[in-house]
């Protein structure tokens, strides 16, 4: 009878935790991203975004995505935020414009964790288009185009996954290669 026990808790352990070894270490930004961290501890490392989170510094939204979550992040690369007119992001960063910059950061945020899977499945539930809810109430639209998984905002610029299901501890970052922009 011990023996059945301590086999089920063996068997219980394996099945379930072999779920987080099943998620891979992805490489962002010259940096290794682990599925055991957070958003923000991973997104610290990668060189790629490091204008993302001084946006998110700037924005008081550190904690938030430290939080619980799950959130599905797009999140756009530096070379994302330099193909903005300049000045954009000074401009976004000044404490005036707080209200604004927390606008665009949570338009790239969706509640819960969308692989790229669960996006493809709504994709195709959608008849070939998938429209998400962000957590600043916007909209985005995902669809795809050969194998590559495209997000349009709602003045219909257009933003390809370069690299997609990065899991975090608390959801998945989806890396993006244009700033997405809700409507004004």
């Amino acid at each position: 009878m011990k023996t059945r026990k301590v086999l089920s808790v063996a068997l219980f352990a394996l099945v379930f935790g072999a779920t987080s070894f099943a998620q891979k270490t992805v490489m962002v930004g010259g940096a290794a991203m682990y599925p055991s961290k957070n958003i923000i501890e991973n997104a610290v490392n990668s060189k790629d975004h490091t204008t993302l989170v001084a946006a998110v510094q700037a924005a008081g939204l550190v904690e938030t995505l430290q939080g619980k979550g799950p959130f599905t992040v797009f999140a756009p690369t530096n070379a994302a935020f330099e193909k903005l007119p300049m000045g954009t992001v000074e401009t976004l960063l000044k404490p005036e414009n707080l209200k604004t910059l927390q606008n665009i950061l949570t338009y790239h945020v969706v509640a819960g964790k969308m692989n790229a899977g669960d996006v493809a499945k709504a994709i195709k539930a959608g008849n070939g288009k998938a429209m998400l809810t962000t957590v600043s109430g916007g909209t985005l639209t995902a669809w795809m185009k050969g194998k590559t998984l495209y997000i349009t905002d709602e003045n219909g610029s257009m933003a390809a996954v370069a690299i997609a299901d990065v899991n975090q501890s608390n959801g998945v970052i989806h890396v993006i290669d244009t700033v997405l922009l809700p409507k004004q």
